[in-house]
């Protein structure tokens, strides 16, 4: 039988980062994996991160609904169509304003024996755990039935903060194993069982945030990127986009974690939605992405006639 394993956890977690750590594993050994990205907007910019490893039909994208709510029919009929093969592992990436407890709960109703009950893995990041202010008790919903729990971003943090951390996590959660992720076994996870954890409810509104997208033009310089990422309130909790960069035949992915870092790395390939910007949180309207691009390329163009 094969496992379904879903990766949860707050937005800028880790989660496509386990991910790619998880896939690169299995195929490494010979195991054969499906993966299916959820996002409020264009999961098919993520989905080109995969493809250099994975077949494309092997890679699939849910955009526009939340898997743990409108989505679940969907997600139940995507998960059901996929083709029994040897070695098979399912991989679910849940956006990062899922309920993680209600995912489960619906996921592990209507699908077909080819499958085992599916598990839960949360990625919490260390540095920003609890820090997200009116967001806190959906990160912590997150985490509540996971049977396995990755700590992330532990770079340059004290003992303390992350000892701390650990014992929130075992609190919320004592039955979860809590690991990072060099200390992953990929062999094992299929061997996992369903959290019997008592989770605590939240008003499943809480999660669902306002999200969109625009074209994205060519930008002068990286300089533009650091500039569009600045000029977005901080309400807007999740910045993400594809582009070219000059002259510049490659693709450049860049996005800005609730913490406000800012991360730019290749791209794989051309994106299938076309260069975009994409965002997640209050504030997230058409229009002011429009503006703040706008403003950064004439500000841009502005320079350059000057020198």
């Amino acid at each position: 039988m094969e496992a379904i394993v879903t990766v949860v956890g707050f937005l800028g977690a880790g989660k496509t980062t386990l991910l790619k750590y998880l896939v690169n594993n299995y195929i490494e050994n010979d195991w054969n994996p499906f993966i299916i990205l959820n996002d409020y907007e264009n999961a098919n910019l993520d989905v080109q991160q995969f493809t250099e490893k994975v077949d494309t039909k092997k890679v699939r994208a849910l955009s526009g609904s939340c898997i743990c709510c409108s989505g679940i029919g969907e997600l139940r009929d995507l998960v059901n169509n996929i083709p029994e093969r040897e070695n098979g592992v399912t991989l679910i990436e849940a956006n990062g304003t899922s309920d993680a407890c209600s995912l489960m709960g619906f996921l592990g109703v209507g699908v077909k024996d080819q499958f085992l009950p599916p598990i839960q893995v949360s990625v919490v990041d260390v540095k920003n755990w609890q820090k997200r202010r009116e967001h806190n008790e959906l990160e912590a919903n997150q985490i509540q039935v996971s049977s396995l729990i990755v700590l992330t971003h532990l770079e340059n943090l004290p003992t303390n903060r992350r000892e701390f951390v650990v014992k929130e996590l075992q609190k919320l959660n004592p039955l979860a194993e809590i690991v990072t992720m060099d200390m992953i076994d990929v062999a094992l996870l299929p061997k996992l069982l369903p959290s019997k954890n008592n989770h605590q409810k939240i008003d499943h509104l809480k999660a669902h945030w306002s999200s969109c997208s625009t074209d994205l033009p060519n930008l002068p310089s990286t300089n533009c990127i650091h500039e569009i990422c600045n000029a977005l309130p901080k309400s807007i909790l999740r910045v993400k986009g594809c582009t070219q960069i000059g002259n510049e035949k490659q693709y450049t992915y860049f996005e800005r974690t609730p913490d406000g870092s800012i991360y730019i790395r290749p791209y794989n390939g051309i994106p299938i939605t076309g260069p975009k910007l994409l965002t997640v949180g209050l504030g997230s309207e058409v229009s002011l992405l429009k503006k703040v691009i706008e403003d950064c390329i004439n500000a841009s163009n502005s320079l350059t006639q000057i020198t």
